[in-house]
Order: C-alpha cells, then sequence, then structure tokens
C-alpha cells in the first residue's frame, strides 16, 4: 500500500467513525442540556435524572439507526478487504 492508499483509508475511517457515533453523541447531548435546563430551573439535582433519559434515547437511536450503522460498517469492511486484496 502506497502512502496516498493509507492516507485515504484513514480519511474514510474518521469519517465513518462521525457518521457512526456523531448523531448518538449529538442527540445525548442536546437530551443532557435539556435535563440540565430542567434541573436549573426547578432546582432537582439528582443525577440519576440525567442518565436514565440518556439511556432510554440512545437505546432508541440504536434501534432506528443500527441497521444503516451496521450496513456502513459493512461497505467500510469490504471496502478495506478489497484494499488488502489487492
Amino acid at each position: 500500500m502506497t502512502t496516498g492508499e493509507i492516507m485515504d483509508l484513514l480519511y474514510r475511517l474518521f469519517l465513518m467513525a462521525v457518521k457512526i457515533g456523531g448523531p448518538i453523541i449529538i442527540i445525548s447531548m442536546v437530551v443532557g442540556v435539556v435535563i440540565s435546563i430542567v434541573q436549573a430551573a426547578t432546582q432537582i439535582n439528582e443525577q440519576t435524572l440525567t442518565f436514565v433519559p440518556k439511556l432510554i434515547v440512545i437505546g432508541v437511536m440504536l434501534i432506528v439507526m443500527g441497521n444503516s450503522m451496521l450496513k456502513s460498517l459493512q461497505e467500510f469492511t469490504l471496502y478495506v478487504f478489497g484494499m488488502i486484496a489487492g
């Protein structure tokens, strides 16, 4: 493999990581901010109040987007194996 091919592979790897992990992280952050605002407004300081909704939302996101995430990973794996094969 040449240096250019390795750089292309790393670029695709980072894009794949953002494509798969980005939506979950962004939704988790939004839920965390909303819960924090509610906690600040009501002065309820309970740690599990932020954990449980995030867990539920992440689970729902994985159920909804899991199929497309798996397909993306499969395509990337086939691409990498194709590069290894020649």
